[in-house]
């Protein structure tokens, strides 16, 4: 271990939508998880939001006990979009430097339904991990078999030679938050990453400024 680093703490990025959805099992099934997440004694990475399915896991995560961190991009902080009940806010400079943080934090990555963001975060943490770049575990959590579609794509695209069947594979699906975080726990492995340094506060020392 190099001198200065530290343990680890665990730590699961959640990559979830600033809309609640349709259907209220969307909803349900994100506090599951932010519940589940702080009884197994795992904290929280996720987008630093306090409405939509964002906020529905983070809630659930403070009540049961667990650290959220929320990484926000800048331009967001003026409005009232950034959740600021939570463990530690993180405020980065945009977008690109968010998941960059987000990925740096944690030991896996669990994608909840969501829109175009979310796909975006899932597909780059993806991606990543086709090129060797890291080896922390990804899951979909398919609520209301949400990614049913997603999946037959991502099947298609093997078939039609386009993505090699080990990628297609190093992400986990599971409707329940139980099962999909079993596998997720199965494949992580110990790392180690230097301390979050000290950063300008907006409201709090559980607020962080840009890093």
């Amino acid at each position: 271990m190099a001198q200065g680093a530290l343990l680890v703490k665990k730590r699961i990025t959640v990559f979830c939508g600033s809309s609640t959805g349709k259907d209220p099992r969307y909803l349900s099934q994100a506090a599951a998880l932010g519940t589940l997440l702080a009884e197994r004694g795992f904290g929280l990475v996720y987008g630093g939001a306090r409405y939509g399915t964002m906020g529905a896991v983070a809630d659930a995560a403070l009540a049961a006990g667990g650290e959220v961190i929320g990484v926000i991009p800048r331009h967001f902080i003026g409005g009232e979009a950034p959740h600021r009940d939570i463990t530690q806010l993180q405020v980065v400079a945009d977008m690109h430097v968010r998941k960059a943080r987000m990925a740096q934090l944690s030991q896996g990555f669990i994608a909840l339904p969501g829109g175009a963001g979310t796909l975006e975060e899932l597909f780059e943490v993806w991606t990543w991990a086709h090129l060797g770049m890291h080896s922390k575990p990804i899951g979909l959590l398919d609520a209301n078999g949400y990614y049913r579609l997603l999946l037959r794509f991502a099947d298609h695209m093997v078939a039609e030679g386009f993505l090699h069947q080990q990628s297609r594979d190093r992400v986990h699906v599971d409707a329940d938050p139980v099962a999909l975080l079993e596998k997720i726990l199965a494949e992580l492995e110990p790392a180690v990453h230097h301390p979050i340094p000290a950063a300008r506060s907006l409201k709090s020392p559980a607020v962080s400024g840009v890093l």
